[in-house]
């Protein structure tokens, strides 16, 4: 269901507010380029900052926009799971057609609390869900006895976004997870490395700013074209090292795309813009590239 590219798609702002003609030209920008789905409303969109009224908002949007031409995957995680819940089934009612459940972060559940925050929200929707281990952040690893025990259990947890930078554990993954849970990469640069022993695509954060090539690489993957793919990671990795290396995610993509005249650069506190110096480094960047 979810192999291919999903892309974790910022979310537009002017003047503090949800700028919905910029958000319906990123939508259209996505699905125009082959992408497979987009993800509202994950970290990518901001959504620690955008209050319950606006993630309902984004959703509901995102769905109109998309016309039903890809998967529409709602980040609707949280760390509690009553909250999770309640925005999975607002998800669902809005028209998504997936949910994206990041692990608890900050209260640090043991490994018997994650599997009854996810068995819980799973109970309590008919959506697909990709589960999002993402330790970096959150402080915890989705762990590989949960995990095992979520694919026995849950017959809508069908996948997870890992983004534990290891992809050793994807290989751990396929040893215990039935063949028809998929795995997706979580970060760019490491989206061949996973295909390569298991995985079956990518939730990008550049596709933003290039939907076709990412694309490209994860169809060619898919159908055993390692070396053409190869070659569109090489050309693009400067543009996936620079996303890692200048700031913390969204705000290099977001400027990126503000750069590529997309939507604005206006962030939500505490995530403030580039610096200067840091924002030509990207430019320059993107116009070695030819992208700008």
């Amino acid at each position: 269901m979810f192999a291919g590219t999903h892309t974790a798609i910022i979310t537009p702002f002017r003047n503090d507010r949800i700028d919905e003609d910029a958000l319906k030209r990123l939508v259209d920008f996505q699905f125009d380029n082959g992408v497979n789905g987009v993800v509202p409303c994950g970290t990518t969109g901001e959504s620690p900052t955008l209050d319950y009224d606006e993630h309902e908002r984004v959703v509901r949007l995102t769905v109109e926009f998309a016309r039903g031409r890809g998967i529409v995957m709602a980040g609707t995680g949280a760390n509690s799971t009553r909250e999770a819940v309640e925005m999975t089934k607002e998800a669902e009612a809005a028209g998504a057609t997936a949910s994206l459940q990041v692990a608890p972060y900050y209260n640090k559940p043991t490994s018997e609390g994650l599997y009854q925050h996810f068995k819980t929200i799973a109970d309590n929707t008919s959506l697909p869900i990709m589960l999002y281990s993402i330790p970096g952040r959150c402080g915890i690893e989705i762990g590989l006895d949960v995990l095992e025990r979520l694919a026995g259990a849950c017959p809508n947890i069908r996948a997870i976004k890992e983004a534990g930078g290891n992809p050793e554990r994807v290989s751990q993954m396929r040893q215990i997870l039935p063949e028809s849970f998929e795995i997706l990469s979580g970060d760019d640069g490491l989206t061949l490395p996973f295909m390569s022993v298991g995985g079956v695509g990518i939730v990008s954060v550049a596709s933003n700013v290039i939907p076709r090539q990412i694309s490209d690489m994860v169809n060619l993957a898919l159908k055993g074209d390692y070396t053409g793919a190869r070659a569109i990671h090489e050309r693009y990795y400067p543009l996936f090292a620079a996303f890692l290396k200048l700031s913390t995610n969204p705000v290099p993509v977001k400027a990126a795309m503000s750069l590529a005249g997309h939507c604005s650069n206006e962030l939500r506190l505490p995530m403030t813009p580039l610096e200067e110096t840091k924002l030509a480094e990207l430019k320059a960047t993107m116009e070695k590239l030819g992208l700008l």
